[in-house]
């Protein structure tokens, strides 16, 4: 299981990141608030070595297509492979009114600014025209000078922030995973969401192991009463502003609590912004956040999603003590390789327990056959290929993605007998990875079974 969690701040984001993969953290993303979505993840992108980087989100309809593509494409080769565009259609208030752009039919207007970029990717990397006539949007042409050609890390990853379940739909039918909104239940998350994500998987004829789910939550945690205090405060205050707003009422609705958010949303209106969070009791808190110990956080955030997402998404609307952090890590870690259950509990087994399997390797010699090293282990992977920067962890060649950054800039690292220094470098089945005087073997899952 990968987790993620928040990159705060802007001059600073590089260092901020850098702490996050020492703790050891997968990921992190920024979020649209007071500094842009994009500017962060390039200074974080320099400073770390194994840490995936992604919008979440970035709002799709005041930007446009090329100006996203460029983005995400500049990000990719930045962080050498590890980079996720997250896109979501925020709320028609904000759109219209912060932003000052239309907001009609968003639904197809997100169908369509995806299928842009997808033709604008392949416009760079296979060099065909560009040639994309759509209803909102019209890309047609790409002089070779405007064309930053094939990306060496492949194209990103396009991923949709969804509630609702038309959203939901569209996500599983067009991107190649779904954002799950943290303003979420246990409840609302396996009766809305996840039948959702199966009609529109069917919709487009998929399968649920080419299409990510990165379930995201509100994490209210500390190890003694004055850290909970804090975590409480400001837990409640980003939970009564969530549930101020009309498109977020189908979550209290399945609760039960439906009739808060018009009222909420009159207080808001009125201007009584501090009176909002007494409104939210224990029993709201602790069902649309996840609220307790590091232990207890991460028990919760098991029961919550189970075996049905790849990744889980940290929130914390305050200032988390790192210890704290690095605690929830091992704990979700410690716990989801036994929760994880379906076609997702493979690699979270394989990921969250750092399995490494050790066997003979049969290597083929210049005049035989093959013959057996028993000094060379052999690592599972899932999906095909993973970054150098995630092996050497999974490997047990570095603990952390500060030890990988390490190994890597010493030159310690030799992938198929040659140094290598990137740590987005895409490993397939059967490269050898040595360091430390020990090597092994990257196979793909079918060849491991």
């Amino acid at each position: 299981m990968k987790i993620d969690t928040m990159l705060l701040g802007l001059e600073d984001a590089g260092d901020n990141a850098r702490r996050l993969e020492e703790i050891g953290l997968d990921g992190a993303f920024t979020f649209e608030g007071p500094q842009d979505v994009f500017f962060p993840l390039a200074l974080a992108a320099s400073a770390t070595t194994s840490l995936d980087l992604m919008t979440n989100v970035a709002i799709a309809f005041p930007r446009n297509p090329i100006q996203l593509a460029h983005q995400a494409n500049d990000l990719q080769v930045l962080s050498h492979g590890q980079f996720s565009l997250g896109l979501g259609a925020q709320v028609r208030a904000q759109v219209e009114r912060r932003y000052g752009v239309p907001f009609d039919r968003p639904l197809a207007r997100m169908r369509e600014l995806i299928g842009a970029l997808r033709a604008i990717f392949d416009c760079w990397e296979q060099g065909s025209r560009l040639d994309f006539r759509g209803e909102f949007y019209q890309h047609t042409l790409m002089s070779p000078m405007f064309n930053p050609g094939p990306n060496p890390y492949g194209k990103p990853p396009i991923l949709l922030g969804a509630l609702g379940p038309q959203m939901t739909r569209l996500a599983a039918e067009v991107a190649d995973g779904l954002l799950v909104m943290p303003f979420n239940s246990k409840r609302h998350f396996h009766e809305r969401t996840l039948p959702a994500i199966s009609e529109g998987l069917a919709r487009a004829n998929r399968v649920s192991d080419g299409f990510s789910v990165i379930g995201e939550v509100i994490v209210c945690c500390g190890r003694d009463a004055a850290e909970l205090a804090a975590a409480d405060e400001a837990t409640r205050w980003l939970l009564s502003f969530y549930a101020s707003t009309p498109s977020y009422r189908p979550v209290l609705e399945v609760e039960g609590w439906g009739d808060l958010q018009p009222e909420l949303n009159a207080m808001a209106k009125q201007g009584r912004w501090d009176e909002l969070p007494s409104r939210i009791d224990d029993q709201m808190l602790s069902t649309l956040a996840v609220r307790g110990t590091p232990k207890e956080v991460a028990a919760a955030i098991v029961d919550r999603f189970g075996g049905h997402v790849d990744r889980v998404g940290f929130y914390t609307p305050y200032a988390v003590n790192p210890d704290v952090l690095g605690e929830l890590v091992d704990a979700l870690h410690g716990l989801y390789p036994a929760a994880a259950v379906g076609a997702r509990a493979v690699e979270a087994r394989a990921v969250g327990a750092r399995a490494v399997e050790a066997r003979a390797v049969e290597v083929p010699g210049p005049a035989t056959s093959g013959h057996v090293d028993p000094t060379i282990r052999i690592v599972p992977i899932t999906g095909g290929s993973i970054r150098l920067g995630q092996l050497l962890k999974l490997a047990d060649f570095a603990d952390t993605g500060g030890d990988a950054k390490a190994l890597l800039e010493a030159g310690a690292v030799r992938v198929n007998g040659e140094v290598e220094v990137r740590r987005g470098r895409q490993l397939c089945d059967g490269d050898l990875i040595a360091s430390g005087g020990n090597t092994v073997k990257v196979i793909a899952e079918r060849e491991a079974d």
